[in-house]
């Protein structure tokens, strides 16, 4: 059957596909394709084997990468933790993945790359000539209990302890999206990156999506004495809410900051109706964090990224290299320099 390729953020019919198909996620929606389209100019494509005239049933949405450091790529999709290809049936996905691996010959690219959440599909992406490219752990909280239940399964002396502290200490909390918020957020990541020596994502690609997100997205923060201590971003699409950034202070972890804002997020979901929390994923080298979210009560799955590539992939020791390199960089370079950072490269890195 002939695939077409339409532009999300134009086709009418996109929206309603991700309204109803049980496998979208916030990293499907129109919002946050159209931010990475504004901030890194990432142009988004849709491919379909429904015909133009008919409703959308099935699609498999990438963004096209030009890298002159990282190579020219088809990636599904980029900064997201995961995207599924929106599919039915085994059929649907060959289809979507044949055209994918002729897509990239033709056009010369250098890969594709899908982050599927599920493992159902995994023989059918090894008989597509995918490959698994990395591997993270991925947490999703269920919230159908009740509240008094979801507590109880908080870790008492990690989780809980850590809430009442925060508490007793009389943290003040705060939502939305505003401009002030946005400040205190974005503060905080840059200490939290420094921390990291990792680069800061920009802060226009924040800005962008607080724009483009609208009521979907929530910035959350809690502070003592009016001093930031801890900070988070949250996405909603359906009934599902996603954490997608976390930041702190670090002087100030004894408080609890970081547990309590985890807390008072459920606590919203479960007033909003939602379903699900997910977490996102951990990299398997982050046994802490990993550690974190299951003592949030979250159940842990595996997650792979999958390629299909036409070039030889890159020497996975030189690239663990460049990261060390990298990092030893970031812990001493001028806070002017580390802010500019991320402005260039995460253009690259997507």
């Amino acid at each position: 059957m002939p695939v077409f390729s339409i532009n999300p953020l134009t086709d009418p019919r996109w929206s309603e596909l991700v309204h109803h198909h049980r496998s979208a996620s916030v990293f499907h929606s129109s919002g946050w394709l159209s931010a990475l389209q504004r901030t890194y100019g990432y142009e988004p494509v849709a491919f379909t084997s429904c015909q133009p005239d008919e409703p959308l049933r099935n699609a498999l949405v990438c963004c096209t990468v030009k890298s002159w450091i990282t190579g020219r790529r088809l990636v599904s999709l980029p900064f997201s933790d995961h995207c599924d290809v929106l599919v039915d049936s085994a059929r649907e996905l060959e289809e979507l993945l044949g055209y994918l691996s002729e897509r990239i010959t033709h056009d010369h690219f250098a890969h594709a790359e899908i982050r599927p959440t599920s493992a159902d599909w995994n023989p059918q992406l090894k008989a597509q000539a995918l490959r698994p490219y990395e591997t993270f752990c991925l947490h999703r909280l269920s919230l159908e209990a009740p509240l008094d239940l979801l507590f109880r399964n908080l870790h008492r002396n990690c989780i809980q302890r850590k809430i009442w502290r925060a508490e007793k200490e009389m943290l003040v909390y705060q939502n939305g999206c505003s401009e002030a918020l946005l400040h205190d957020f974005y503060s905080l990541v840059l200490r939290t990156r420094r921390r990291q020596c990792l680069p800061p994502q920009p802060l226009f690609w924040f800005r962008n999506l607080v724009a483009s997100m609208g009521d979907n997205l929530t910035i959350r923060l809690v502070s003592k004495d009016q001093h930031p201590v801890a900070a988070m971003l949250t996405l909603s699409h359906g009934t599902t809410v996603t954490y997608k950034y976390g930041c702190s202070d670090e002087r100030f972890h004894a408080l609890g900051g970081i547990p309590f804002l985890f807390w008072k997020t459920i606590q919203e979901a479960k007033d909003e109706e939602m379903r699900q929390l997910d977490l996102g994923r951990s990299e398997l080298t982050q046994p802490g964090l990993v550690v974190f979210k299951d003592r949030l009560g979250a159940v842990r799955t595996e997650l792979t990224y999958w390629r299909c590539a036409v070039s030889k992939p890159r020497d996975a020791g030189r690239c663990a290299w460049q990261r060390l390199v990298a990092k030893g960089i970031f812990s001493c370079v001028p806070d002017p320099v580390f802010a500019a950072s991320g402005s260039f490269l995460y253009r690259h890195l997507g």
